[in-house]
Parts: C-alpha cells; structure tokens; sequence
C-alpha cells in the first residue's frame, strides 16, 4: 500500500510538471502571439474611427496568465481522475472474475477457510492490494479465527467502509483544485478592475482603449475558471459515482460467494 502511494505522488508530481511545461509551451507559441495580433489589430481599426464592433476571439479570451494558470490546473486534475479511473477500471476485472470458486450447495466449514484463502495468498502482489481479494482474504481469516458469521459480515462491511473512506480522502486534491480555479478566476477579476480604475483618468480624456482591455481581463479570467471548474467538477462527481458502485459491488459479491455458503455447527 505505502509503495502504490509513493508511485501515486511521483505520477502526480511528474504530470504536474509535464503539463507546466506544455501549456505554458502553447501560450508561448500558439495563444499570446494571436491574441496580441488580434488585439492589435482592434486598436488599429479604433483609431481608424468609423464603426466597428469587435468580435470575441478564443485567443483573446485565455491569453492572459489567470487563465493558464487554470488550464495547467484543469488538466493536471484529470490526469489525477485518469489515473484513479484506470486502477478503477482494473478493480472492476477482477470482480468479474471467480476469485473464490464455491460451486452451489457447498458448505464453507470453519476449518475449511485457510484452504480457500490459499488461492487468495498466490496471487501476486499487485492484486492482491486490490479490494475484492482483500476484502475476501479477510474475511476468510475472520471465520477460520472466529467460527462466527456475524464476524464475518461485520469484517467485509469494516472493509468496504475503510476503502469508501480511502478512496473519498484520495480525491482531496482534486477538490482543492475545484476550488482553486474560480479562486484564480476572481484573482483576474480584481486585477483587470483594479488596473481599469487605474486608468480611468485616461477614459476621462476620451482614451477608453486601456479601460477596456483591463475590464477584458477581468471578465474573461472570471469567464474561464467557471466554465473550467464546471467541466471538473462534472468529471469528479462522475469518478466518485463509479467508486461509490466498485464499493457495493464487492460487497455484494461477498453476500453472493462467500456468506451465504458459510456454515458453523
């Protein structure tokens, strides 16, 4: 467990990296160079006079560093659920397979679970951490110890409960990161107002161009983080969903494999 934690943090270090690296890569090269024509370009047809109405431009709208700053977020967020969607999916193979073979009408005698738990302990050590054969395992041990099935039910519901617990305080980072990004959303809010106040003495004059491109910031960075915590917050409750269903389904195949054929006289 300690050591799929470790491999967990480095993942997740690493990706925030990489994806550092690459969205500030695309800014650099792609967003900051077409938003400063296009912005350019505006001015120019201001100060040429006559009509013109300008139109929003995608490029314009994320230039400003606000905006990267929740797209490395955003996207940092899902390699952290793509991560836990890929362990998820693996924990779902193994439900679908027969772990414990208990063919119908077979009594499990408490002398009987160390033989049963044998197939558990050969699986190899990567399986082993998941729920299904940890929770089975346990349970075996249980009734070998105890003789009581009551001690058994209780020992596979402590499991189920511990992982659900685990698995909810693994995604605190990414609801950190929900909550993050309308922050830096606000954060370009007050700063695209506050140097529109600054400028104001310009508007005054009849020089609005400034005034114009700061209230811009503001509302666009406010704009992109709603849309961007939306979009994480759809994807968290989705993967929380699914391990909610991993949660019951082992309980249920305990019910189905294991309980239902112990027997203690």
């Amino acid at each position: 467990m300690k050591q799929r934690l470790s491999s967990e943090f480095i993942f997740q270090l690493f990706a925030l990296l990489i994806t550092i690296i690459l969205v500030h890569a695309v800014y650099v090269g792609i967003v900051r160079p077409n938003a400063d024509a296009i912005l350019q370009q505006q001015l120019e047809l201001q100060a040429a006079g006559g009509e013109y109405v300008p139109k929003r431009s995608i490029y314009v709208v994320v230039r400003d560093f606000e905006q990267e700053a929740c797209f490395v977020l955003l996207i940092w967020a899902m390699t952290i659920m793509g991560y836990k969607g890929r362990r998820l999916l693996q924990e779902q193979e193994i439900l679908e397979s027969r772990l414990l073979e208990v063919a119908d009408g077979t009594s499990i005698l408490p002398q009987d679970a160390r033989e049963y738990g044998r197939s558990l302990e050969a699986l190899d050590d990567q399986t082993q951490e998941f729920l299904l054969p940890r929770t089975l395992l346990a349970a075996l041990q249980r009734f070998a110890t105890t003789a009581s099935i009551p001690a058994v039910s209780n020992t596979v519901k402590e499991q189920c409960d511990g992982e659900s617990d685990r698995l909810d305080s693994e995604l605190s980072m990414v609801r950190y990161i929900a909550w993050a990004i309308p922050s830096i959303g606000f954060i370009g809010t007050v700063r695209g107002i506050g140097d529109a106040l600054g400028q104001a003495y310009k508007a005054v004059e009849g020089d609005i161009s400034g005034v114009t491109v700061s209230l811009g910031v503001a509302f666009n960075s406010t704009f992109v983080a709603l849309v961007l915590s939306i979009v994480i917050m759809f994807c968290l409750h989705q993967l929380q969903l699914s391990q909610e269903r991993l949660v019951q389904s082992c309980q249920r195949y305990c019910d189905q494999r294991l309980l239902r054929h112990l027997v203690v006289h």
